[in-house]
């Protein structure tokens, strides 16, 4: 070893030279050795275990210098002879390995300055030594060679990057004083190299260390109270990444606590206990969205017209918002809790802007939003759709047309039944899908375009088959729901985009009403014309809704008797359908006549101050009149005769605001101005509508509140007097409903003697109790069946 000491000496200076055209990948494989204090320690180790042991076994040290760059003719020479050897020398040279690395440990300075002296001249003059000798010599070069490769690397990041060079003397001074006899292993080295460089791309170098200084102490570690105590006075006070990073771990942890034990990952942290989770999650949900906001600093105001991607230190935090947007959703799907769910969805509602920045968590996340949006509860309806409303306004041009498809199938598949229950959350998807459409009505002309479209196809099938297959696919809720929808969007449109579509879908609604013109379907011709006629207010078109209605004073009989009594009107707020015995009840005839007084009137209402109504309404006064003198009944002629006295006095008084009109029936806006200002002044008919609409209001809620003491107070009373009945004992008898004890018992009673009678009655009595906690629900259904009977007569009564 002296005589290669002259010879390493000077071909160290030709290295040295060499260094200076050390590439990135180089560069930041030397930063990557000092990961041993990384997070990922406890990773990597298993690792690490695997390479070593392969390497030794195929000459590890050989791939060491080769994937340090050392080129030369004569190493490359030196391998192809240790290649020829290995099957001969195997033992001997894991043998000489181990001596090799106990001497690296006990070496002063000068060992390693002749490990770091290697050159193309000891390659050639160590082919003639000891094939243990070489793989030392080979081992000793790489030290070197990566010891004066890091030197050299961090004199130029001092060059090159002066603010992160500081950094690492504020907060590794370790990394800084490096040598050669203090490193660990080469192996383990070369195994940090391999796996660090992933985490430093892209950010600069500067957000790993703030992990890496927690990880050692922390990695197994569980969050206390007292933790985060200090992570939410640090996210209150200070801007530091590394805070906001453990706060998403803690969260990170919490979620894959709850997660079942497939999904459960290894953690940094530990959350054990409800206390710990609870304050975890609070922690997120108020202090977190601040922080996020003052590091990038940004303000919640700007949120709305600005990306915070276009922040400069947004790829610091990037990695930690992905991961924490992920968890935050599976915790969503996870919950069951309505105050639970809204408060998430508050928290999310202030993170949209970050989640929409990643394109493959938008995706899941809209779906979700969507899901909540149509199955939710009301007010979790509601934040649902506030959340979808600022994404898809934030990123309206590539999220609009997605989000409309899908709620526009989510809202037709969830009203395929309709209930007095589900009646308001159908009314609202309705409203705020409506809402969106508004948002763009170029955009919203094709959806509309095409699903009216399919709605009149399945008209015509089922005008031209007239099959009940077809007229089924008319006939049903998701039908007239979509139906109802574009009505609805029509009518709120302001502009011209969607105007076209006008026609084709008063076609469609005409069409269905006038399918099956029978009495089972007069409530879902209410249904059409309701819709027809809030399209003619809203957009100021003339439809022709009275022949409609009208049309079935004459088409049925009302004069012929019911052949069934019915306590209960019918409604047919969620009726599309009747059965031939509701047709035949007294409250059908009651109802349709209810329904076209309100219909007719409000018509007739909103086109009282038409200066064409004289002329309008004369086809209507002339069928009420002939439906008067045919129908013999009283409550039905009263309010048809109440109509028809508010059309003449309407009447009356448009034809005196005529007599005063001075221009011509051809100028179109002089009898625009001229129909506002009697809509200022107001109408008979339409005050008179206004009246009954009030009154109409007042008797639904008084039905809604007697119904609700009904429901509170009656099951109770009827509890209490049975069980006073039952402890009575043989009281209970007579009332029973068990044919076979009971028969048998009365019987064998009257021909036994008394004594024998007195026993019977009390096996009797044993075998009573004992049925009766089976049939205890079977009576109490009874009895509750019978007291509402009794409730809607006194409710009769009252009205």
């Amino acid at each position: 070893m002296k005589k290669k000491a002259p010879k390493t000496s000077q071909n160290a200076a030709g290295k040295s030279k060499k260094l200076k055209d050390t590439s990135v990948d180089d560069f930041m494989n030397s930063i990557g050795d000092s990961g041993s204090d990384s997070a990922s320690d406890d990773e990597q180790d298993t690792s690490a275990k695997v390479v070593f042991s392969n390497g030794r076994a195929n000459g590890h040290s050989k791939a060491v210098a080769n994937g340090n760059g050392t080129d030369d003719d004569s190493d490359e020479g030196d391998e192809e002879e240790l290649d020829e050897e290995e099957e001969s020398v195997e033992d001997e040279e894991s043998g000489e390995e181990e001596e090799v690395s106990g001497e690296e440990d006990s070496e002063d300075g000068e060992a390693s300055g002749e490990e770091e002296e290697g050159d193309d001249e000891d390659a050639s003059e160590d082919e003639s030594d000891d094939a243990g000798d070489s793989s030392a010599d080979e081992g000793a070069s790489q030290n070197g060679d990566i010891g004066k490769e890091h030197k050299k690397s961090l004199s130029k990041l001092k060059e090159l990057d002066p603010d992160f060079y500081k950094y690492l003397e504020e907060n590794d001074k370790k990394l800084l004083q490096f040598d050669v006899s203090d490193s660990d292993d080469t192996d383990k080295e070369e195994d940090d190299n391999i796996h660090r460089p992933e985490k430093l791309d892209g950010d600069s170098g500067e957000s790993e260390p703030e992990d890496d200084d927690s990880s050692p102490g922390k990695s197994s570690g569980s969050v206390t109270l007292k933790m985060v105590e200090k992570w939410r006075a640090a996210l209150q006070n200070e801007k530091s990444l590394s805070v906001i990073g453990d706060a998403i771990k803690a969260f990170h942890a919490a979620v894959k606590r709850v997660a079942p034990d497939e999904e459960r990952s290894a953690c940094r942290y530990k959350v054990e206990g409800s206390a710990v989770f609870n304050a975890v999650v609070q922690m997120c949900v108020l202090d977190l969205p601040p922080a996020i906001r003052k590091f990038l600093n940004i303000s919640s105001s700007s949120l709305t017209h600005t990306s915070p991607a276009k922040s400069k230190r947004w790829p610091k935090l990037k990695s930690f918002l992905k991961s924490y947007v992920e968890d935050l959703l599976q915790l969503l799907g996870g919950i069951a809790s309505v105050n639970i769910t809204t408060i998430l969805l508050k928290h999310i509602h202030q993170m949209t802007a970050f989640i929409i920045c990643f394109s493959n968590l938008t995706k899941h996340f809209m779906k979700k939003m969507i899901s909540l949006w149509a199955t939710g509860d009301e007010t979790v309806r509601v934040v649902a759709f506030m959340c979808i409303l600022r994404a898809t306004t934030l990123q309206q041009k590539t999220l609009l047309d997605k989000v409309l498809r899908h709620m526009y199938m989510a809202y037709v598949q969830n009203t395929k039944f309709v209930s007095p229950n589900t009646l308001p959350s159908i009314n609202f998807m309705r409203r705020s899908l409506t809402e969106l459409f508004l948002l763009d009505e170029n955009v919203s002309y094709h959806h509309a375009f095409l699903y009216i479209r399919q709605l009149a196809i399945h008209l015509r099938n089922a005008i031209t088959l007239h099959k009940p297959e077809s007229i089924q696919s008319v006939y049903n809720w998701q039908f007239i729901s979509s139906l109802a929808l574009w009505i609805e969007l029509l009518g709120a449109s302001t502009k011209k985009a969607l105007q076209p579509l006008l026609f084709p879908v008063v076609q469609v609604a005409i069409g269905a009403a006038k399918l099956v013109p029978t009495e089972q379907y007069f409530p879902l011709r209410f249904h059409c014309a309701r819709l027809l006629i809030g399209l003619s207010k809203n957009t100021g078109t003339f439809i022709p809704v009275l022949p409609f209605l009208l049309e079935i004073l004459s088409s049925y009989d009302f004069n012929k008797p019911h052949k069934k009594v019915s306590m209960r009107p019918l409604d047919f707020s969620c009726i599309l359908r009747l059965s031939h015995q509701q047709c035949q009840e007294n409250g059908f005839k009651d109802a349709v006549i209810e329904n076209i007084y309100s219909l007719v009137l409000e018509y007739l209402a909103s086109e009282s101050c038409s200066i064409a109504f004289p002329d309008l309404a004369l086809p209507c006064v002339v069928q009420i009149k002939n439906f008067l003198k045919k129908c013999k009944v009283a409550n039905h002629t009263k309010k048809l005769k109440q109509i028809l006295d508010k059309i003449e006095e309407n009447k009356k008084f448009i034809e005196n605001e005529r007599k005063n009109v001075t221009f011509n029936l051809s100028d179109i806006k002089a009898i625009q101005n001229w129909e506002t200002a009697v809509r200022v002044k107001g109408t008979p008919l339409d005050n008179f509508y206004k009246s009954y609409q009030k009154m109409n209001i007042l008797k639904r809620e008084r039905g809604k509140k007697d119904e609700i003491d009904i429901t509170e107070n009656f099951p109770k009373i009827n509890r209490s007097m049975k069980r006073k009945a039952s402890a009575e004992g043989p009281v209970e008898l007579l009332p029973s409903d068990d044919s076979d004890s009971d028969n048998l018992g009365f019987g064998k009673v009257e021909e036994e003697p008394k004594k024998a009678k007195v026993k019977r009655v009390k096996k009797i009595k044993d075998t009573k109790a004992k049925k009766v906690d089976v049939s205890e629900d079977l009576t109490d259904n009874d009895d509750a069946d019978d007291a509402a009977d009794i409730v809607e007569d006194v409710d009769l009564s009252e009205w």
